[in-house]
């Protein structure tokens, strides 16, 4: 590296970090090895030939406004059909209320520009999504964590932490990444109580919402916020900020997320945004809108939850088959993930070497939490939205053999399971 360059590197790099998911999928690229590490849609799912003929009809029939440069907040028509969406959750907002962004990691980075101050204190879950701490890490932010169990984030324990004055609550509660776990709505109403008791907004990140398996709808925290506190209609006086992406049910390469949120906070973070990119892809957008209209999002959404079902329950049914009773693992009712427990002791940094030297991957639970992660030490997170179910079927056969070596002590993977 050179020195010239890296002594004129700001302040604000010294904390960032390598995605600890980013560098285990260039060691998973080989094809003999079966990766339960990434959070990837599968692709199989993805609805190439309506996307193919989505960009000819935006060609043909848009290609000069397409391919131009267009408005910071997004394609108008493209906007409408989200608020339109937005309303059968109970989400009352308008095309004005949304701003479309670069991918979901987009959002969280221009929701940590906007919000936090060096040393700011933001509450998170614990564990928490690995993207929203790498984003707001540059900023300078210090965190309170909460733990979750089975029924999310632990709303009994919040009033300690929110004594402590953090600048905003991050809130995942449907099937959370990573412990796939959902916020029961008993606490979603406790949560908007104590977030309006205490003053703090929240931030509420809905990726999956639309990926249920099981289980009933329940209201997101936006919905609540306004019904327990008898708001307004709409988002004038939301204590809560909304973000959810296409990257689940349409597809994660075209990258258009979008933040719901008070007309006055979207016009703030358009401002940040045309600092940063002026506007998220013009052509995208187009493409995006004519691939999910006229109720094609709706029924590729229930083929995906098909699917997906399917690869959950596979990963349930092999870990009951082959984990010994002493590691316990999440049931998540929808999403992408669960989350695995070792006995206290473990270490799945460890089991992670020993794990491909069997052929298969996951993340360890340790960069999913926001101090230091000593508290994942034992846990691992597991994608089964990825791979066909003869695979995961495999890919756990092959986890259990690293895990039953290491609870025995062993140090000598290659000699196991020949």
């Amino acid at each position: 590296m050179s020195t010239l360059w890296k002594s004129r590197y700001a302040q604000r790099t010294l904390g960032v970090k390598s995605s600890a998911i980013r560098e285990l999928l260039k060691v998973t690229q080989k094809p003999e090895i079966i990766s339960f590490g990434g959070g990837l849609p599968a692709p199989d799912v993805f609805p190439v030939k309506r996307f193919e003929e989505a960009c000819h009809k935006v060609l043909t029939e848009h290609g000069a406004e397409a391919l131009q440069y267009s408005a910071t907040e997004g394609y108008q028509p493209l906007r409408e059909m989200i608020a339109h969406n937005l309303a059968r959750y109970g989400i009352v907002a308008s095309a004005e209320n949304v701003l479309i962004t670069s991918g979901s990691q987009q959002a969280l980075d221009l929701i940590g520009k906007l919000l936090i101050n060096r040393g700011d204190r933001v509450l998170v879950e614990a564990p928490t999504y690995l993207g929203a701490l790498q984003a707001f890490n540059v900023y300078g932010a210090q965190y309170v964590s909460v733990p979750v169990d089975d029924d999310g984030l632990l709303t009994d324990q919040l009033d300690p932490s929110l004594r402590a004055g953090p600048k905003f609550m991050y809130v995942l509660p449907n099937f959370q990444n990573p412990a796939g776990v959902t916020l029961s709505e008993g606490r979603r109403h406790q949560l908007i109580l104590l977030a309006d008791k205490y003053g703090i907004p929240i931030i509420e990140d809905d990726p999956y919402g639309q990926l249920r398996y099981e289980g009933q709808h329940i209201s997101p925290l936006v919905v609540l916020d306004r019904e327990n506190l008898r708001r307004d209609n709409g988002f004038t006086l939301g204590n809560v900020i909304y973000l959810s992406t296409f990257s689940k049910t349409l597809a994660p390469g075209i990258r258009l997320a979008w933040i719901v949120a008070p007309e006055d906070v979207i016009s703030k973070l358009v401002q940040l945004k045309q600092a940063a990119d002026l506007h998220t892809s013009t052509f995208n957008q187009y493409v995006a809108y004519e691939v999910a209209r006229d109720g094609f999002l709706d029924q590729h959404v229930k083929l995906i939850r098909q699917v997906y079902r399917e690869r959950r329950d596979a990963m349930l049914n092999a870990l009951h088959e082959y984990f010994p009773p002493e590691v316990t693992w999440t049931h998540p009712q929808g999403g992408l993930f669960l989350w695995v427990n070792m006995p206290e002791g473990n270490d799945s940094q460890t089991l992670l070497t020993a794990a491909l030297a069997e052929n298969v991957a996951f993340v360890p639970g340790g960069p999913f939490y926001a101090n230091n992660g000593h508290e994942g030490g034992h846990h691992m997170r597991l994608n089964f939205s990825y791979c066909q179910p003869d695979v995961i079927h495999e890919g756990i056969r092959r986890l259990s053999v690293a895990v039953k070596m290491q609870l025995r002590g062993s140090h000598h993977p290659s000699s196991v399971g020949q």
